[in-house]
């Protein structure tokens, strides 16, 4: 047990040094990372899209092919999913937005800000390209979908374009 006690103060330490180490990453590195993850979750967004028109092409009455059982359960589920991580894009966008503000209060104060709204702008218009298309998948499968969750859904979308809009 004591060996034990040792290892785990000693791992316990190291863990202590890499993350205090990690906090003085140049901002540059954490701006890049934070790009990525905004640019891999935008991906995945247009993926969930392509799979939804997908399904929706695979629908009765095409190429004669029957409407299998589970494609009326798969479509919505894969929706929310879409949407939710709409949103979580949405946040990415509303967070950095918030960081670009407060840098520039700061400017105020004689901080070093970078005025260079292009890749903030740009993230917003990818977002709101792929919310179209998002919204227009939706629009298409509104029968699908059902009387109850296309409104919940139309609300969903406005509070994601609000909100952007207004921040």
């Amino acid at each position: 047990l004591r060996l034990v006690a040792v290892v785990r103060a000693v791992l316990e330490g190291e863990k202590a040094a890499v993350l205090k180490r990690d906090h003085h990453l140049p901002l540059s590195f954490h701006r890049r990372q934070e790009e990525l993850k905004f640019s891999l979750g935008l991906q995945r967004l247009q993926h969930r899209v392509h799979e939804i028109q997908a399904l929706r092409d695979e629908g009765p009455g095409r190429d004669g092919a029957v409407q299998s059982p589970a494609v009326p359960k798969e479509l919505p589920t894969l929706i929310l999913e879409a949407v939710k991580e709409l949103e979580a894009a949405k946040q990415q966008v509303l967070k950095r937005i918030q960081i670009w503000k407060r840098q520039q209060q700061l400017a105020g104060n004689g901080a070093i800000f970078e005025e260079n709204l292009a890749p903030l702008q740009k993230r917003c218009e990818n977002l709101v390209e792929v919310y179209f298309q998002l919204q227009q998948q939706v629009m298409a499968a509104s029968t699908e979908l059902g009387p109850e969750l296309l409104p919940r859904l139309l609300e969903r979308f406005n509070e994601v374009l609000s909100s952007l809009v207004k921040r």
